[in-house]
């Protein structure tokens, strides 16, 4: 499954991930975006995969938020435009 969001003001997320028995799998974010440490992307993509694919955005941007290293900087977009990009994926 594929999704894109367009932040306003902000940058490009995409998203394309796989349903497995009812969750996130194989989540794999990508986009126009900054983001520090680089290695960061794999926390999103891993705070993402295992949860419910029925979750809403707000517990999907918890889960990305929470699982961010303290020194993560998000350049021109947020761990809400993810959510917002995994649910128009599974749209």
């Amino acid at each position: 499954m594929h999704g894109e969001y367009k932040v306003p003001g902000g940058k490009l997320v995409v998203v394309d991930l796989d349903v497995k028995d009812g969750a996130l799998a194989d989540v794999r974010v990508s986009g126009d975006f900054f983001l520090e440490p680089p290695e960061a992307l794999d926390v999103i993509n891993a705070a993402l995969c295992g949860l419910p694919a029925d979750a809403d955005e707000a517990r999907m941007a918890a889960a990305v938020a929470a699982a961010l290293p303290d020194d993560a900087e998000l350049f021109g977009f947020s761990a809400e435009a993810v959510a917002v990009t995994v649910r128009r994926a599974l749209a």
